[in-house]
């Protein structure tokens, strides 16, 4: 323990990190940037705020106070103390609906100051993109707008007092009138008032510098305003009072569709006469083909308009419909309609990191914004700038402010592309002051853009700012680097740091070249991870949601990969405890995969990272215990001892000895196996059918046609064989055959779920047919009129092998264990999978969400060099993907029920479940289904001191769920894991879409 961090602890009440992960934690923000910190500070209170700086003054060590991590310049880094906000001092203090004002403390994130203020018709104004984890004391200090600013402003608009301490421990209270200035500040100002009178340009993003002007007598002399935009330079705010506005009843969104993004951004400043609340715009470049439903043109303005009642919010949003020069135009008053249209907007912060063909784009230029009626041209010079520099970029953002957002694609992992990124910053930086524009118009200075304030302000204003610094902060202890005296802008920069050469690794990674660095850099920290509550159908990051560590957001673990690949923090690369602790309890939903903006794909990740880190090294219990149960679940089948053990598990003692061993949690109760597996009951089922037909064909004195053995319209016998006694024949075309795949925990655990599911295929008149567990060979022969094909198969050659997505393995990193499992598999359907089939592979139906996942994505990603492995993958169904695709005439059985449950994480992350929403509505079933996840998450839940955050990710969403729901609702769960959960901590029995529908049936 270093003496700094013995004073600390002595000083403060709150936690104090000088550990590994602690600093890997925070070296980066959403920037480009990266510093290594001494170590990390959540203070309790002000109290604590005050002491922690006194022991930073007295041995000279730099101080950065810290929200949610989420700038964009590199002010949320530094080489010292940071002091993280987020832990502890996160609570809105008081809200006074009366005086519309609210109390908060720094580290408040804005959602929550939104949801408190909503019962009472209010909101606070600015509202970036980062809502649901920026914090209110980041937002202060980057003086942060968002899209509702030509209506409300800046942050600086909204607040009225800050309570701040200043780096050499005074307490003070900022306002207006001078209220808490530091000694010597007015005299500064009053001294250059003419200066101050004409060294700003005028629009209403000017957020580069100190906001001075602010001080001036005609402004209020408002102190507090002036502190807004500092970027933690001039003290550390404890608590803030802002002001709250009065939310509009009713929205209407107008989206105004134009030729190009220029003719759009020279319409913009048209439309604020009409007083909308938002003027967004966006290229074609930036929005997702889905989003198909936006009118005609190559660029759009998204107009919200208000009003007190629906009808006066359209008809304003009609108004202004009315006055654009459009290509094209929609009005847009569902609410669920104007969020989807939202996300579009909010995402792109992510979106825009990756070009079209994948290629990286980085922050840095991120939000430059010119007086709103110059926009068209500023746009078509940078646009012109971006080419000459051979770079690319898609501008959105804020036209109605002139607030410009752009990643661009700058290769910052060599010295040229660094060279080049510095001549292009500078070059940007005078065509923004050509424009009378400010070189940040939303997210502040930081380290990207502080160096080229002078040809902004000029050397005057600037050294004038230096003058302001010393006056607050004397010994330059408060982020140093930052706005005055400012770091290189081509210092420091986080890519420097990896290694240059691929790493060798077992996934393909694909879209990353496959280069592990590169799927690592795709974190820029934009921490929409960093969600404290899901929306909708989203899933990520449901461990940081139960315990709010920033070690188990996604950011967070791969900030500490990124750290592992660096060596500097973290220096024991995969063998790291630090990344295997913070890894331990990602649940592998594979929500990221879809929610994040750039999909993050930390399933993979870590299936990777625990690979390398056990290799030649023995592995916990459970990764024996539960990544191997397709190899114990076949040996209990082949000695047909399911019996046996469901009776020794349903044994206390051993129960617990057999947990204890396998590393499973203590809480949990073991699943029964079924005691006839799915393939078995099959098998048996056709010898009947087989004997039936024969029966029937003597009675007959002729054969009958093969396709009755799928006729499922006859009665079952009480063993739930099909009685197949229909000898009608009337069908025209021979039915499609699709394979079922006997995945892990149907065949095992929930046999019932198979077969409910083949009695809808073939209610659907689907041919079933099981998928191979022999290996089979063709037999090619010439002929005159071309290829005849013979099939011949030996089932000693195959004794033993049985398909397998290889889940369990991929889950636990055992990668070259699943790799020889997979391998297996696609041996054993090389036949099904020979590339002279062309589009007659059969469809492989499979039933569990997670294998079907594995099978579509992992597989393909593992044996990136085998072709077979492709086509694998691109014939995997669901189930109900299988019933539309494949049946499309079929009519499910009308059951008219309401419903509840979850959707599976995979197959909202990989699967999409479009499919099944169509297939419930056809069935009359009807609500919707939580996202989130249930858990359990496979062995997740199972292992041994998980139970706790399994049962709270269980408890956020899918519980509430399935309690509150009204009598008579339909439970649910494709998968096994949800079905368990909900068993286990519920005593729901949920039951798969296949189930319902069988039942229906009858």
């Amino acid at each position: 323990m270093t003496d700094l961090e013995a004073e600390l602890r002595r000083a403060v009440r709150g936690e104090v990190g000088f550990d590994v992960m602690s600093r890997a934690l925070t070296t980066m923000d959403a920037s480009n940037y990266r510093r290594v910190p001494l170590g990390v500070v959540a203070p309790r209170d002000a109290d604590d705020v005050a002491a922690a700086l006194a022991v930073c003054r007295e041995r000279g060590v730099p101080v950065v106070a810290r929200g949610g991590g989420t700038s964009i310049a590199g002010q949320a880094t530094g080489t010292g103390v940071v002091l993280d906000f987020t832990r502890h001092m996160n609570r809105l203090v008081a809200l006074d609906p009366e005086a519309r004002t609210a109390v908060v403390q720094p580290g408040l994130v804005l959602d929550r100051l939104q949801e408190a203020a909503a019962p009472h018709g209010l909101r606070f104004g600015p509202d970036p993109s980062t809502h649901s984890r920026c914090t209110l004391g980041g937002m202060i200090g980057n003086n942060s707008c968002g899209s509702h600013s030509v209506a409300w402003g800046t942050t600086a608009d909204s607040v009225r007092e800050l309570d701040v301490v200043t780096a050499r421990g005074e307490r003070l209270r900022l306002g207006r009138e001078w209220a808490g200035a530091p000694e010597g500040l007015r005299a500064l100002v009053e001294a250059e008032l003419a200066r101050l009178r004409t060294g700003y340009p005028e629009l209403p993003r000017r957020i580069s510098g100190y906001a001075l002007d602010a001080l001036l007598p005609e402004r209020g002399a408002d102190v507090a305003r002036s502190f807004c935009g500092s970027e933690g330079t001039l003290g550390v705010l404890t608590e803030a009072v802002v002001r709250l506005v009065g939310a509009p009843r009713a929205r209407a969104l107008a989206v105004l569709g134009y030729a190009d993004e220029s003719a759009a951004a020279e319409a913009a400043a048209g439309l604020l006469p009409y007083r909308p609340l938002t003027v967004e715009g966006m290229a074609a470049d930036l929005v997702p083909p889905a989003s198909a439903g936006l009118p005609r043109g190559g660029a759009w303005l998204f107009v919200e308009a208000g009003g007190e009642s629906a009808g006066e919010a359209r008809a304003r949003a009609e108004a202004i419909v009315r006055a654009a020069d459009v290509l094209d135009s929609l009005i847009v008053t569902d609410p669920a309609g104007q969020r989807a249209l939202w996300r579009i907007r909010e995402d792109a912060s992510g979106t825009a990191t990756r070009m079209p063909d994948g290629s990286e784009a980085w922050p840095g230029w991120e939000d430059c914004a010119v007086p709103p009626a110059r926009l068209g041209a500023y746009l078509r010079e940078f646009r012109g700038l971006l080419t000459g520099h051979g770079l690319r970029g898609t501008p959105y953002g804020h036209f109605g402010d002139g607030c410009i957002h752009v990643r661009i694609d700058f290769d910052l992992l060599t010295d040229a592309g660094v060279a080049r990124f510095r001549r292009f910053s500078e070059e940007l930086a005078e065509l923004v002051v050509a424009h009378g524009g400010s070189l940040s118009g939303e997210h502040g200075d930081g380290q990207a853009r502080a160096e080229l304030l002078p040809k902004m302000y000029g050397p005057e204003l600037v050294a004038l700012f230096e003058r302001a610094k010393a006056l607050w902060d004397p010994d330059d202890l408060l982020n140093p680097g930052m706005l005055v005296r400012p770091a290189p802008l081509d210092g420091n920069l986080r890519f420097s740091v990896l290694p240059r050469e691929p790493v060798d690794v077992a996934f393909g990674y694909p879209a990353d070249g496959g280069d592990f660095s590169a799927a690592v850099r795709r974190c820029v920290g934009v921490a929409k991870c960093r969600t404290t509550s899901a929306a909708g159908a989203s899933v990520m990051c449901p461990s940081f949601r139960a315990t709010g560590a920033e070690e188990h957001s996604t950011r967070g673990r791969a900030r500490l990969l990124h750290e592992m690949l660096a060596g500097e923090v973290i220096t024991d690369g995969w063998r790291s405890t630090e990344v295997r602790d913070a890894l331990d309890l990602c649940l592998s939903c594979k929500g990221c995969r879809s929610d994040c903006p750039v999909e993050v794909d930390m399933a993979t990740y870590k299936a990777e990272f625990l690979h390398h880190h056990y290799e030649g090294r023995r592995r916990p219990a459970a990764h024996y215990s539960m990544g191997w149960l397709p190899l114990w679940l076949r040996w209990v089948t082949r000695t047909r001892t399911a019996g046996l053990v469901n009776a020794l598990a349903s044994v206390g003692p051993l129960a617990a000895l057999a947990k204890r061993l396998g590393g499973i949690a203590p809480e949990r109760g073991l699943p029964r196996i079924a005691p006839e597996t799915f393939s078995r009951w099959w098998r048996r089922r056709t010898v009947e059918q087989a004997r039936r037909m024969m029966a029937d064909w003597k009675q007959r004195g002729g054969p009958v046609d093969a396709r009755h053995l799928h006729d499922t319209d006859g009665p079952e016998s009480a063993d739930g064989v099909t009685d197949d006694t229909d000898d009608t024949d009337d069908t025209d075309d021979f039915p499609l055959v699709v394979a079922l795949w006997p995945d892990t925990f149907t065949e095992h655990f929930a046999p019932e779920v198979g077969k409910a599911a083949l009695r809808v295929l073939e209610a659907a008149g689907l041919v079933v047919m099981q998928t191979p567990w022999m290996k089979w060979k063709a037999e090619v022969e010439q002929t005159p009129d071309g290829e005849t094909w013979g099939y011949s198969a030996n089932p000693l050659t195959s004794r033993g092998v049985r398909v397998c997505c290889g889940l369990t393995y991929l889950s636990t990193g055992q990668l070259d264990r699943a790799r020889q499992v997979l391998r297996r598999t696609l041996d054993l359907l090389d036949l099904f999978l020979d590339p002279r089939l062309g589009e007659s592979v059969p469809a492989f139906v499979v039933l569990e969400p997670s294998c079907a996942a594995a099978l579509r994505t992992d597989l393909p990603e593992l044996l990136h060099d085998d072709p077979r492995a492709a086509r694998l993958a691109a014939a995997v169904v669901t189930f109900a993907e299988a019933l539309e695709r494949y049946a499309p005439d079929w009519s499910p059985p009308a059951l008219d029920r309401p419903v509840t449950g979850q959707t599976h994480c995979h197959q909202h992350a990989v699967l999409g479940d479009a499919p099944d929403r169509r297939l419930r509505e056809a069935a009359g079933l009807t609500g919707e289904l939580t996202g989130g996840c249930c858990g359990l998450a496979g062995n997740f839940g199972f292992e041994k001191g998980h139970f706790e955050v399994s049962a709270a990710c269980a408890q956020e969403r899918l519980l509430p769920a399935v309690r509150e729901a009204p009598e008579g609702t339909v439970v649910l769960a494709d998968g096994f894991s949800c079905r368990t959960q909900l068993e286990q901590l519920a005593g729901v029995r949920a039951r798969h879409l296949a189930q319902v529908l069988a039942e229906g049936l009858d």
